[in-house]
């Protein structure tokens, strides 16, 4: 007996599922999940709200840096998650919360076996950051698939973000992680569909299987 083909992704169907302070807490690691990382004012939030077509699912603050958990978002497709990962650079906590944060992040990052990609949320107009290059090291050092989104793409004229986009392309060249790289605004909806595609395909990637 042939079994149905699995049912295509909607992302608009994406509905929170739980917050978890460390990896004890993270839903069962079974199935396909992808995370999204990025500064705090990168504007990680508002991607994943545009990707998912609802406004409320990633909360936007106008604290940066106030969410100190690991969000995981269902889909409509069993055991297919995002998870939205907290994001770094303006939280006003303390030194010892920060580092039992950054730690319950890695263990998160290392041993999450589902883990099928990692979005890293950039802006386009200040890319490459510490934290970025961070991250980008841990995807090649881990042989995690990675795609770039070089996000505020609206706040620059379009020649102002190809060359902010060859320019990335170019400090990164060597990067075998690197699968998507696309220039993205939450506003303008540029590279909405690319985006979607590429975790699409990361999502479904062996579901098929099991």
């Amino acid at each position: 007996m042939t079994s149905e083909a699995p049912k295509p992704i909607s992302f608009n169907s994406a509905r929170f599922l739980v917050s978890a302070a460390q990896l004890q807490d993270c839903p069962p690691d079974a199935g396909r999940e992808v995370a999204f990382a990025g500064r705090s004012n990168a504007g990680k939030s508002s991607a994943i709200n545009c990707i998912t077509t609802n406004g409320k699912l990633a909360r936007t603050s106008k604290t940066p840096g106030r969410t100190r958990l690991i969000n995981f978002f269902s889909l409509n497709r069993e055991n297919c998650r995002l998870v939205d990962l907290p994001g770094y650079g303006y939280a006003r906590v303390s030194r010892d919360m920060k580092d039992d944060w950054q730690q319950h992040l890695s263990h998160y990052l290392t041993e999450r076996r589902s883990l099928a990609g990692l979005v890293l949320v950039m802006d386009i107009r200040h890319p490459l950051t510490d934290f970025d290059q961070m991250m980008v090291e841990w995807c090649e050092h881990n042989k995690l698939p990675l795609m770039i989104l070089a996000t505020k793409a609206d706040k620059l004229k379009f020649g102002q973000a190809k060359t902010a986009m060859l320019g990335i392309r170019k400090a990164l060249k060597d990067s075998q992680c690197l699968e998507h790289l696309v220039m993205f605004s939450a506003t303008s909806k540029t590279g909405l569909e690319e985006c979607r595609k590429g975790l699409s395909d990361w999502l479904e990637s062996g579901q098929a299987e099991g």
